[in-house]
């Protein structure tokens, strides 16, 4: 733990020492920098005009994730839990981000402690 601070401690320092300090270009680079042929382009407009649409769909992208992820999430399921031992089967409508390892919610806000020996199956379709 102590090297990962260190070592991000010195990623820092040696960064800001080469932003402060910058990198020297030398003549023949700038003057092909200037001619357009190094990647840049001639119009300021086009360069906007290109880093805002890449930030625009990066934000869209960003925003189609989190919610197809918030909709998965919630869409509710069947649970059916069986035990082997005590020949009993239980069946509860829970939503999927309230299923854990060790323990479902269900719809109605009861928790449900699961044991090892207990078997869960997980169905998109009610059971009737």
């Amino acid at each position: 733990m102590l090297t990962k601070i260190l070592i991000t401690l010195l990623v820092i320092i040696g960064a800001s020492f080469y932003l402060r300090k910058g990198r020297k270009v030398s003549k023949t680079e700038q003057a092909i920098a200037d001619q357009g042929r190094f990647g840049g382009s001639q119009n300021p407009f086009f360069n906007r005009v290109l880093v805002y649409g890449l930030i625009a769909v990066s934000m869209l992208a960003t925003a189609a994730y989190w919610g197809w992820n918030w909709y998965d999430e919630n869409q509710v399921v069947t649970v059916q839990i069986s035990s082997p031992i005590a020949a009993m089967s239980a069946t509860y409508q829970v939503r999927k981000k309230d299923i854990h390892a060790s323990k479902i919610t269900t719809l109605d806000g009861i928790e449900i402690r699961l044991s090892n020996q207990e078997r869960v199956t997980i169905s998109r379709e009610p059971v009737n």
